[in-house]
This record gives C-alpha cells, sequence and structure tokens, in this order.
C-alpha cells in the first residue's frame, strides 16, 4: 500500500488539471481534501501495521528510472522511523490545511486550480520523504520548489506577488545549486545514490573524516539552508506570506521548510563522520534563530511574525541536529507542524474576518467577536512560546538541555538559544495582545464554517498533547535514544523552562496593561534605527540588494539591445540579402534561363580545360 500514500494525491491534482476548472466546486473541494484525506488514512493503516520494536525498514521498487552503464537508478519507496514521521506529518496536517482551504478558498478565483497545485505539492513532498535514493529525492526536492513558485504566486494578478514567487525560486535555486554539486561529488567518490549504500561507503571509506566528506556535508547544507530559510539564504520566506494563508500553513510552516531538516537527518552518517560539519549546522540554525526572534519583536503584518517564527524555530531543529539531538529536532519539527499550521490558519481566519486586513495595529478587542479563532491563536502561541506541558514545551526543553550538554560550545548554544526563547515568548503576548485586546478598530465577520474551524479544534488538541508522541513514536528510530522523558530539576533546567514565562509576564506589563512604558525608548534615535534594522531583517535584503540585485538589474538596462542577439540577427540579416540579390535572377523570361545555362557549361568546360 505505501505506493498509494504519494500516489492518490497526485491522482487528484491530475484530475483537477486535465478538468481545467470545469468541476462544481463542491466536487473540486472532495478531490483536494479528499485525495489527502485518503493518503492521511494509508499512511496511518501502514504505520499500525508496519512499526516493531528496534531498527527496521521497508523498500518498495516501482520500477526502475534509467539504465546508463552501470548506473541504474530506481523509483523506489523507503519506510523506515524517520519517512514514516514526516509522512505522517504531511498527509496529517496537510490534510487539516486542505480541509480549511476548501473553506477559506471558497470566494477565490482559480478555486480547481489552487487545489490542483496543492496535491501536486504533498505528491512532491512525499516522494522527497519517501525516495530511497538522492536522486528521487532531489526529483522531491526540485518539486516542491515549483509548486512553491506557484502557489506563492497564486493571485498572480498582483505584480507584488509575482515578485515574491520569482524571489523565492531564485534565492531556493542557489541552495539547491549547492546540493546537486554535493550529489555529484557523494556520486564520484562513493559510486552510488542509493542513500543506505551511499551512508555505508562513506563511513567505510571515510571513517576519521575527511576533507571530501566535510565538501559534501557543507554543500548539503547549503541546500538544506535554502529549502528551509537559514541565514544566509532566508530573505525568500517573509515575502512568500503574499501567497494565501493555507499555503503559509502548508509549506511554510508544515512541510516544506522542514525538508532541510530531514535531509541533514536522513544523512546524519556522514554529518557524524569526525569534522566541523556539525557544528556549521548548529551555528546556521543558532544564528537563525536569534535574528528571527528580534526581526519578529517589530514586525505589524501578522503573518510576517509567523513567518520570521518560523525560521526561528527552524533555526532551533538545526540547533538539535547540530548538537546530535536528532530525535529532538524530528520531535520539534512534528510538534511545530501542529501549533505553527494552527497559527497560521487561526490567522487566516481573523483576516478573512476583517476583510483581508493583516495589520494587527488594525485589529483589535476581537477576543469576545471571534472565540474559536481566539482561542486557537492562544493555545497556538502557548505552544510556541514552549509554555510548561504544551507540545512546544517538551520538543524546545529537550533541544535546549541537550544543547547545554555539548561539549565544545554547549554554554554559547544554550544562552543564544534561551534568549531567543524569551524573544519568542514576547513577541508571541504582543501579537495576541495587540490582536485581540483593547479598542476594536474593525467590526469582524465571521466566515467560519465547520470545514474551517474544525481543522482549527484538532490542532488545538495536537498542540496541548501531541508532545507526548514524542516519547512513544521517535524514541527508537533516530539512534540517539530517543527523547528524555526524566524531568530535570537542576538550575538550568528551571531556567530553562522559567525564561518563556518571564517573557510572557513582561509583553503583559508592555502591552497588556501598560504597567511598563518603551515608547520613550522606541521614540528615541537609538531606538528608531534599531527598529528599522530589526525591521528590515538585520539587512540582508538591503545588502543582497546591493551586491547583487542591482548590479544585475543595471547590466540587464546595458545591455538591452542584447549582444548576443546581435550575432544572430546578423546572420538573419545576411541571409534575407542574399535571398532577395538571388530573387532577381528568376525573371521568368525562358530566354534569360537559356543564357544561364549556356554561360554555366562555358564555365564548366573553361575549368576542366584549365585543369588539364
Amino acid at each position: 500500500m505505501l505506493w498509494l500514500v504519494p500516489a492518490i494525491p497526485l491522482l487528484g491534482s491530475i484530475i483537477l488539471l486535465c478538468t481545467e476548472g470545469r468541476l462544481p466546486k463542491m466536487i473540486v473541494a472532495v478531490i483536494g481534501s479528499g485525495s489527502v484525506g485518503l493518503a492521511a488514512l494509508c499512511a496511518l493503516y501502514i504505520g499500525m501495521n508496519v512499526v516493531v520494536p528496534g531498527e527496521w525498514h521497508y523498500t518498495e521498487t516501482l520500477w526502475t528510472w534509467m539504465a546508463v552503464g552501470d548506473f541504474n537508478p530506481s523509483v523506489t519507496l523507503y519506510l523506515d522511523g524517520l519517512s514514516l514521521v514526516m509522512t505522517g506529518v504531511i498527509t496529517g496536517v496537510g490534510f487539516l490545511i486542505h480541509l480549511y482551504a476548501t473553506g477559506y478558498m471558497w470566494e477565490e478565483e482559480g478555486y480547481s486550480r489552487f487545489f490542483a497545485y496543492m496535491n501536486l505539492f504533498v505528491f512532491a513532498m512525499l516522494m522527497l520523504v519517501l525516495g530511497d535514493n538522492l536522486l528521487t529525492l532531489f526529483l522531491g526536492w526540485e518539486g516542491v520548489g515549483l509548486c512553491s513558485y506557484l502557489l506563492i504566486g497564486f493571485f498572480h494578478t498582483d505584480p507584488a506577488n509575482g515578485y515574491a514567487a520569482r524571489k523565492a525560486f531564485v534565492v531556493t535555486r542557489v541552495g539547491d545549486t549547492l546540493m546537486a554539486l554535493g550529489l555529484f561529488l557523494l556520486f564520484r567518490e562513493i559510486g552510488t545514490l542509493e542513500i543506505q549504500a551511499a551512508l555505508d561507503g562513506a563511513t567505510s571509506t571515510w571513517p576519521s573524516g575527511s576533507g571530501i566528506n566535510t565538501a559534501i556535508c557543507l554543500l548539503l547544507l547549503g541546500g538544506a539552508v535554502g529549502k528551509s530559510a537559514q541565514v544566509p539564504l532566508q530573505t525568500w520566506l517573509p515575502d512568500a506570506m503574499a501567497g494565501p494563508t493555507p499555503v503559509s500553513a502548508l509549506i511554510h510552516a508544515a512541510t516544506m521548510v522542514t525538508a532541510g531538516v530531514y535531509l541533514i537527518a536522513r544523512m546524519q552518517d556522514i554529518f557524524l563522520l569526525p569534522g566541523p560539519a556539525m557544528h556549521w549546522v548548529a551555528f546556521v540554525g543558532l544564528i537563525t534563530l536569534f535574528i528571527s526572534a528580534f526581526t519578529a519583536l517589530v514586525q505589524t503584518d501578522i503573518k510576517r511574525i509567523l513567518a520570521f517564527s518560523t525560521m526561528s524555530q527552524i533555526g532551533y531543529m538545526f540547533l538539535a541536529l547540530g548538537v546530535g539531538a536528532w530525535s529532538a529536532g524530528i520531535f520539534h519539527l512534528m510538534t511545530h507542524a501542529f501549533f505553527k499550521a494552527l497559527l497560521f490558519l487561526a490567522s487566516g481566519s481573523v483576516i478573512l474576518a476583517l476583510h483581508h486586513e493583516q495589520d494587527i495595529f488594525k485589529m483589535g478587542g476581537l477576543w469576545n467577536k471571534l472565540k474559536i479563532p481566539f482561542w486557537s491563536m492562544v493555545i497556538g502561541s502557548l505552544a510556541l512560546a514552549a509554555l510548561p506541558l504544551t507540545s512546544g514545551f517538551f520538543s524546545k526543553d529537550a533541544i535546549l538541555l541537550t544543547a547545554y550538554n555539548e561539549s565544545s560550545y554547549g554554554v554559547l548554544f544554550w544562552i543564544g538559544a534561551v534568549s531567543a526563547a524569551f524573544m519568542t515568548s514576547l513577541y508571541t503576548t504582543r501579537m495576541i495582545l495587540i490582536t485581540f485586546f483593547g479598542e476594536l478598530k474593525t467590526e469582524p465577520h465571521d466566515h467560519s464554517r465547520i470545514n474551517m474551524w474544525g481543522p482549527l479544534l484538532v490542532l488545538c488538541a495536537l498542540s496541548i498533547g501531541g508532545g507526548w508522541l514524542g516519547f512513544t513514536v521517535l524514541a527508537p528510530f533516530m539512534g540517539d535514544g530517543g527523547v528524555p522523558l526524566e524531568f530535570h530539576a537542576d538550575l538550568i533546567a528551571l531556567l530553562t523552562m522559567g525564561v518563556p514565562l518571564i517573557g510572557i509576564a513582561l509583553g503583559y506589563l508592555i502591552w497588556g496593561n501598560h504597567t511598563i512604558s518603551v515608547e520613550g525608548f522606541v521614540g528615541s534615535t537609538l531606538g528608531e534605527r534599531l527598529s528599522q534594522f530589526f525591521f528590515g531583517g538585520w539587512g540582508f535584503d538591503w545588502t543582497y540588494d546591493r551586491l547583487f540585485v542591482n548590479p544585475f538589474v543595471r547590466l540587464a538596462q546595458l545591455n538591452k539591445s542584447d549582444f548576443i542577439d546581435l550575432m544572430f540577427t546578423s546572420i538573419a540579416s545576411l541571409t534575407a540579402a542574399i535571398h532577395r540579390l538571388v530573387q532577381r535572377t528568376q525573371t521568368g523570361q525562358l530566354r534569360w534561363y537559356a543564357t544561364n545555362m549556356v554561360v554555366g557549361l562555358l564555365l564548366v568546360v573553361l575549368i576542366v580545360i584549365v585543369q588539364a
């Protein structure tokens, strides 16, 4: 049954693409969400029947992709604990998002096209995580990039949306190029792209590490950084919020941005070989989570706040992988899918109720007007801030405590991660208080239906209780002993648990009852400059514009006539001139043709005589 999991969403996408929007919306909704729901049921059935204690895996070869000499890659599906968890997240959370989207997108044009793209994305993501070889994985990798482009620019009549889609496509292509180079190098050195064979070959060829292994790891890290929106290729994700809110929930919270985390976790054997690769992974995550947390604090667009929050939480996953906490990293991937999808979908309900208003300072006083979105946002925010006993608490605490025990940079990792956790609780409290409390600025119109608030309620339950799954589901799969369940009562553990609570309390004093005023600092010269610096994402876009975008645009303007085309247009002009010259010899008079034949014959005879 494993092949059915990616095949059903692909079939749904093909049906919706081939019918070109001619089906009734209700049928489109059933196909669009039902195909992913059936895939989720298949994944659940498979998980209930194949999971056994200890190490296990299952492979299913569908067909041989190509045969070139000794290179015979096949389309083979590979299921183990890691891919099973990813498949469950993609299909389970994906189904809830699709179901929500059937109501959210009901009034929009391109209803069928939207679900065709969404189904195609789910298929590509499933091929990414189920592929047995790196070529199949890369096929899914590029597929999600294509679908991301289509979905970010879904409202294509607005040029800004098209720009955001192109930006996402181009920036992630930088990482994809690095990843492709890593795959080429791995194939040259090991001679295979089969994942398990490549890992075995690498560990037997470089048991004590090597420069080649480090280069491969760093190139793969480059691909992961691009797809997962980590520093320095993170600039595409905030602009990607131009897409519909269900797109943000699916692609930019639960699935695509976690592809880089999956890649590193899948290739963990070569990252574990001696070398600096693991520390690079940890530092990339640490820098990203720190920068993104500060940036989210000054945003005014509710979806951009959540976008920078996503970058920060993915940074925690990279930090976990970099310190060897494989189970904790994948655990946080799973819990993050629950509460971040909840936050995006709940914010979408607020945006829809306020006639597509996204500025939190134009909201306010909504807590008793939009009760289900309000409580959904509160529960998702508490899990995001890692309040004790929520799902986010279990996974984030496991990462922070493991990072502290890392031998080389443990204290640095812990301080940076805890500081970002404090900022997370602070900006989350700010978002909730400004959005839902205070003066009512816009009268909402609740568009919620059961197909919209039903997924919110399920995600609320998962955001609260989903953390317990990590101790039973992930423990046997990742090879690091799983997520620790015991309670730590030492000072570091108590500080790790207490810092988010301090952030929530401080946020309430600033934006809740206004006991603490920050207006003076914010209005000062230093405060304004810091706000502008943070608001602009620490100047990354500004820097890239001046280093890459503006020089390229100027070069394009200088080459507006395209000197390369000049060579081809010159050949075409010369050919046309010769044609016009030869055309003049075609008079239609018989005596002219006879004269030409005689002259030609005389020339041939003359040449023969001269050569003789």
